[in-house]
């Protein structure tokens, strides 16, 4: 490199090159995160950060990166859910100042598909999942199997002139708001309609029009605890057919069993929406002191893409019937 660059002085002990402008760029283990600390930094390139400890970013990078308002790039194969997978899904929710993307083995011009589908045939279906198709995939609290069997194909739909139910979860500070279109007859998720930061009469008259365009006739499924009780009347006084659904532990015990088999039976068809699908991998249980299991999104995460396809779903005419109720 001393040699393409003129000037450049390389450190090989060091693995340290400065550059004849005064800048410098160096090579370091993050085995140990309490050695990374030191001086503002401009770029920061984390290779394979699933498997670098979070702390090497938390409390030694991230500190370094303010001195000089630099930036960070992080490129890993996936390894579950850790927090290399939390900050790629900051990216796919659209946080500020993050982006995040993903590139299966197949997008690479330079490996061959005879490689890739010998792989298939040599590797455990997990590990060729991890390590060709980036997915991050589920640990053993994961409550949802198959996730990835069930995304739909650009042109595998839902039959036309369906029939159509609406799940809804309300967001709250730091929450989306979610509504999810089920087709009834074939298991197909037809939408997704996720918002943030969005007033309430505003997502009011958006669910009107998510209802008007499925023709009409498509029943809603809301959420009702706290704010969601007025949201629920006030739907039900514009004349929409809206079912009100009381979360509870048990409740939301019921329809999220109700979906996971849905999953492990394959009735279920998804979209290929990284958010819905990050937040499908990401739900774990938990089981309590009192024997309970509590059903929730890990520490950082969402649920709201979850809560509302299980709502919509619980709903599915072969599950039980539909009744409406009103408030």
């Amino acid at each position: 490199m001393g040699g393409s660059i003129p000037g450049a002085e390389v450190k090989h002990t060091e693995r340290l090159v400065t550059m004849p402008g005064g800048g410098s760029v160096q090579v370091r283990s993050a085995d140990d995160p309490d050695s990374l600390r030191g001086e503002g930094l401009d770029l920061c390139i984390l290779d394979e950060a699933s498997f670098v400890n979070e702390r090497a970013w938390t409390e030694a990078i991230r500190p370094a990166l303010s001195d000089r308002g630099g930036k960070a790039l992080f490129i890993s194969t996936p390894a579950g859910r850790n927090w290399f997978f939390r900050l790629h899904q900051r990216g796919q929710e659209g946080k500020s100042d993050w982006q995040s993307f993903s590139f299966p083995t197949h997008t690479n011009p330079y490996v061959l598909n005879e490689e890739i589908e010998a792989a298939r045939q040599d590797l455990p279906e997990r590990i060729f999942a991890q390590e060709y198709e980036a997915a991050f995939l589920d640990d053993a609290g994961g409550v949802f199997r198959r996730v990835l069997k069930a995304v739909t194909d650009e042109d595998d739909t839902a039959p036309e002139g369906g029939r159509y139910i609406v799940g809804c979860d309300w967001g709250r500070i730091s929450d989306a708001s979610v509504f999810c279109v089920v087709e009834i007859n074939s298991g197909y998720v037809v939408e997704v309609d996720r918002m943030t930061n969005t007033d309430y009469q505003t997502q009011v008259t958006r669910l009107q029009a998510l209802h008007e365009r499925y023709g009409g006739n498509a029943d809603i499924i809301a959420e009702n605890n706290s704010m969601g009780g007025p949201i629920v009347e006030a739907l039900q006084n514009a004349g929409l057919p809206v079912i009100p659904f009381t979360t509870t532990n048990s409740s939301k015990a019921q329809i999220i069993d109700g979906l996971a088999l849905a999953f492990e039976r394959g009735d279920i068809r998804i979209p290929r929406d990284p958010i819905l699908i990050g937040e499908l991998q990401a739900f774990e249980s938990k089981r309590l002191a009192s024997g309970a299991i509590r059903y929730s999104a890990p520490d950082g995460l969402h649920d709201d893409c979850v809560m509302a396809l299980a709502l919509a779903w619980s709903q599915r005419e072969d599950n039980r019937p539909m009744v409406l109720m009103h408030i």
